[in-house]
């Protein structure tokens, strides 16, 4: 695949900040991970970012920041449920609870601040 944009895709934000994109996903996953800058998705991409990079999972459908040169910073997501397996089992230890409220409650990752999760 030689686009993300070919790819069938959900619009949550449009030419927002790494802040705000974050914010949104925290709120409105029912899942949260923690990525780093770099991380690879459906095989080709890479999530780029300021750390704390997140990515979400609501139902079916994974929420991450995509930037587009000269367009800004986007909310999408994507139906897959592979690749959001291949999320949770790769940072399993990273996962957070929803901030949504009445969200999945989730025991909180070992690490008690940002900057120590990214000393790992």
């Amino acid at each position: 695949m030689s686009c993300i944009e070919q790819m069938k895709y959900k619009l949550y934000l449009e030419r927002t900040s790494f802040k705000e994109a974050r914010e949104y996903i925290e709120k409105n996953s029912d899942e949260v991970y923690y990525v780093e800058p770099g991380y690879k998705i459906f095989k080709d991409y890479y999530i780029i970012g300021v750390p704390p990079v997140a990515m979400g999972v609501k139902g079916k459908e994974m929420l991450f920041t995509y930037v587009k040169p000269c367009h800004g910073t986007f909310v999408m997501a994507v139906d897959s449920e592979e690749e959001i397996n291949r999320l949770r089992e790769r940072e399993k230890e990273k996962i957070k609870a929803s901030l949504k409220k009445g969200g999945p409650k989730a025991e909180p990752a070992a690490s008690s601040s940002f900057q120590e999760l990214w000393k790992k």
